[in-house]
């Protein structure tokens, strides 16, 4: 399976899950590589934006950014060596980021097995932009699905960034929470838009603020407030920004 890679190895780490309805808990990380979108705000663009590709990103504003070299920030491994990375954790919580995990689903199987064949506790969250669509099998095995469809502020067309088929079916999903990041008051009325066209209900919404700083977080956060209150959405911040700022690996 591709990962991201983080120093000479895969960026497989244990921390708190800074983001969801899970924020706080211990959880070990395992970062795929790969997306099949490119929000321009996106904290690990190293999944993505690699050298020869046409996407913007805020970073190119920054005289020192440079898109990333592929064989740089992508590393093959095993599933099985997976397996054996994640279970040397003292943790039964595992969070499937990227990227986009579901473009990798049948090797995210040989993990899962593998580990609940170590310990039947293991727990699995998957992190998803919503526009892939889950196998059966993929879904039966996973414990929770964090669904962030990507809104106007992401840089792209309606027509990349959403799948109404996709969405439809993880609305109706017990295991799906849908987490939207948003800047203010233009993006609630986008979510309130699409919350309602999707019958998502209020109490699996949850609003973040944009940002890879705690200033930036705040800045944004204070407009959200009060929107959450009047529609009954969670407030989600981002704990792993506020504890350790725009930071790989923790």
């Amino acid at each position: 399976m591709l990962l991201a890679r983080l120093n000479d190895g895969p960026e497989i780490f244990f921390t708190l899950q800074g983001e969801g309805v899970s924020a706080g808990l211990p959880a070990v990380f395992i970062r795929a590589s790969l997306c099949n979108l490119h929000c321009r705000w996106c904290d690990t663009d190293h999944t993505w934006n690699f050298e020869g590709t046409p996407w913007k990103h805020d970073k190119d504003a920054d005289p020192a950014y440079r898109k990333h070299r592929k064989a740089d920030v992508t590393i093959e491994v095993p599933a099985a060596e997976v397996v054996s990375r994640v279970a040397a954790f003292p943790c039964r919580r595992v969070v499937l980021t990227g990227g986009e995990p579901l473009l990798q689903q049948e090797a995210w199987l040989e993990v899962i097995q593998g580990l609940r064949a170590i310990d039947p506790a293991y727990v699995f969250e998957v992190e998803t932009n919503g526009t892939k669509p889950p196998t059966p099998e993929f879904r039966a095995a996973v414990n929770q699905f964090n669904v962030s469809p990507k809104l106007a502020n992401s840089g792209m067309e309606a027509r990349l960034r959403t799948v109404p088929a996709v969405i439809d079916s993880f609305a109706t999903d017990p295991k799906a929470w849908f987490k939207f990041v948003a800047r203010g008051e233009e993006d609630v009325a986008e979510i309130l838009a699409f919350t309602t066209g999707h019958n998502i209900p209020a109490s699996k919404v949850l609003i973040m603020p944009e940002g890879r700083s705690a200033a930036e977080l705040d800045r944004h956060g204070l407009a959200l407030t009060g929107p959450c209150m009047t529609h009954g959405w969670r407030f989600c911040d981002r704990l792993h920004v506020r504890l350790w700022g725009d930071k790989r690996g923790v």
